[in-house]
C-alpha cells in the first residue's frame, strides 16, 4: 500500500482519535472528524481500530458524518483489521450506498471465509442502486461460486465497466472465457472509463490474449504498462507465456507512438492547429493520441513552436501535456528541444514520473548521441519504465547496454536483457 501521503498533517494516534470523536456542531469539527478517521490507517493498534467502529456506530444523518463514516469503513479495510468485520457486515445493510460500497470493498481486503458475509454481499446484487462493479470483484476475488446466477444478469448491464466485471468474474468462477472477447473490445469503447476498467478486469482474469489489444488501446501509457507488466509477470511465473509473447506489445508501449495506438475517435473536419494543441490537455488520452497523430501528420513544420509555446504557457505545469510534448518534438526530430527534453529527463516529481521515460526515447529520436552518458547514468534508476526507455534509446543511439541489466530484479528487464544477448 502507498501511504506517502497518508500523514500529510502529521497527526500523532491521540489527535487523529480527537478529531474522529469532535462534537458535530463544533467550529469545523464536520470535516475534522474525516481527517481523523483517514489518518488512523497509520496506527494499526486496538485503539484506533476501537475508534473507527465506534465511528461507525454514530448514525447521525448529517452528511459530514456519513461522509466521517465512509471514510472509517475504508480505513479498517487499509488496516485489515479482522475485528472489524462484524460491524463491516452490519455496514452492508447500510441506506447510505457508498457506505455499503466502502465496506464490501473493505471485506474484500480483510478477507474472510464466513459464508453468511460472503452471501450478504452477493444479496447486494439484488438491491437496486449499488456500486455492482465493486460487488462482483469482490464475489470473484473470494471465488464465492453460489453468486454466479445473480452475477450473469450483469453481463449486459448499460454501464460497460460492470458488464465488464460481471463477464471476467463469471470466466473466473465458471473456467469459461468464451465472453472474453467482449472486454477486450471494450479497450476501443468511446467511453474513457470503460476502456480503463477493462484493463483491469483483464488483469484479473488473467486473460494474455489481450496483451497486444492492451499495447494498442487509446489509453494513458500508465494503465496499458500497468497491465502488461502486473499480465507478463503472472503469465511468465505461471509458465503460461514467455517473453517472446509480451517484447514487441512492451517496446511499444514504451516507444508510445500516436501511429501505434488504435485510435477510437475521429475528426469530422481537418482540425485547427490551436485546436490540436489544446486536445493534449484532455484528460481522455484517446483524444490526446489522436491530437499527436494528427499534429504528426498535418502540421509537421508549424507543430514544433506551437508545442514549446504552449509547454512555456502551460504545458511546462500540466503533466499530462507535458508528457506528450516532450514525446512530439522527438518524433518531430526537433534538434533544438534537446535542452528541454533533457530537463524532463531529470525531473524527479513524482507527477512528472511518464515524462521521464517520454524524454528518454525522445532524445534517441533526435539522435542526441551527446546524451548517451548520460542515459547510462540514468539506468541505474528503480524505476521500470524509465529504466526500461533509456535501455531501448540507447540501444537506438547504437549503444548495446544490456550486459549491465542482464542480472536485473525485475523480471521484465533481466529477460530482455537475456534475449538480447543470446
Amino acid at each position: 500500500m502507498d501511504n506517502r501521503f497518508s500523514n500529510i498533517f502529521n497527526l500523532t494516534e491521540d489527535q487523529a482519535i480527537a478529531l474522529l470523536k469532535k462534537p458535530l456542531n463544533s467550529e469545523d469539527g464536520t470535516s475534522e472528524r474525516y481527517v481523523g478517521a483517514a489518518h488512523l490507517i497509520n496506527f494499526p493498534t486496538e485503539r484506533s481500530i476501537n475508534a473507527l467502529i465506534e465511528a461507525i456506530a454514530d448514525r447521525d444523518p448529517a452528511l459530514e458524518n456519513r461522509i466521517a463514516r465512509r471514510k472509517a469503513v475504508e480505513s479498517l479495510g487499509r488496516l485489515k483489521a479482522v475485528q472489524a468485520l462484524p460491524t463491516l457486515k452490519s455496514c452492508l445493510a447500510d441506506e447510505d450506498a457508498l457506505t455499503v460500497e466502502n465496506a464490501v470493498w473493505s471485506i474484500g481486503e480483510i478477507g474472510t471465509e464466513d459464508e453468511s458475509i460472503l452471501e450478504a454481499i452477493a444479496e447486494l446484487l439484488t438491491k437496486p442502486n449499488q456500486t455492482y462493479r465493486v460487488i462482483i470483484h469482490t464475489l470473484a476475488n473470494f471465488n464465492y461460486k453460489p453468486a454466479i446466477d445473480r452475477i450473469k444478469p450483469f453481463t449486459s448491464n448499460d454501464d460497460e465497466p460492470t458488464a465488464s466485471a460481471a463477464i471476467t468474474s463469471l470466466a473466473r468462477l465458471t473456467g469459461d472465457y468464451g465472453q472474453m472477447d467482449q472486454v477486450v473490445e471494450l479497450l476501443q469503447h468511446s467511453n474513457v472509463n470503460a476502456r480503463r476498467a477493462c484493463i483491469q478486469d483483464l488483469i484479473d482474469a488473467a486473460y494474455y490474449p489481450a496483451i497486444p489489444a492492451i499495447a494498442k488501446a487509446p489509453i494513458s501509457v500508465a494503465f496499458r504498462l500497468r497491465g502488461i507488466r502486473l499480465l507478463a509477470a503472472k503469465g511468465i511465473d505461471a509458465g503460461k507465456i514467455t517473453f517472446a509473447d509480451v517484447e514487441s506489445s512492451l517496446d511499444q508501449i514504451i516507444r508510445d507512438r500516436p501511429q501505434d495506438i488504435e485510435m477510437v475517435h475521429e475528426y469530422d473536419q481537418p482540425p485547427s492547429l490551436e485546436f490540436l494543441i489544446r486536445e493534449l490537455y484532455h484528460t481522455d488520452f484517446g483524444r490526446c493520441y489522436l491530437a499527436g497523430k494528427t499534429l504528426l501528420e498535418t502540421y509537421p513544420e508549424q507543430a514544433p513552436d506551437a508545442l514549446l509555446e504552449t509547454y512555456k504557457e502551460e504545458a511546462h505545469n500540466d503533466y499530462g501535456a507535458h508528457f506528450h510534448v516532450i514525446k512530439l518534438l522527438g518524433l518531430l526530430n526537433y534538434q533544438a528541444g534537446y535542452d528541454l527534453i533533457l530537463e524532463a529527463l531529470h525531473n524527479t516529481s513524482p507527477q512528472f514520473q511518464k515524462s521521464r521515460a517520454a524524454a528518454a526515447i525522445a532524445l534517441s529520436n533526435i539522435n542526441a548521441t551527446q546524451a548517451i552518458p548520460i542515459l547510462k547514468e540514468t539506468i541505474n534508476t528503480p524505476i521500470f519504465d524509465l529504466k526500461y526507455a533509456c535501455l531501448l534509446a540507447l540501444e537506438q543511439l547504437g549503444e548495446n547496454c544490456w550486459s549491465i541489466v542482464a542480472e536485473d530484479k525485475n523480471l521484465l528487464i533481466k529477460a530482455k536483457a537475456n534475449h538480447k544477448l543470446s
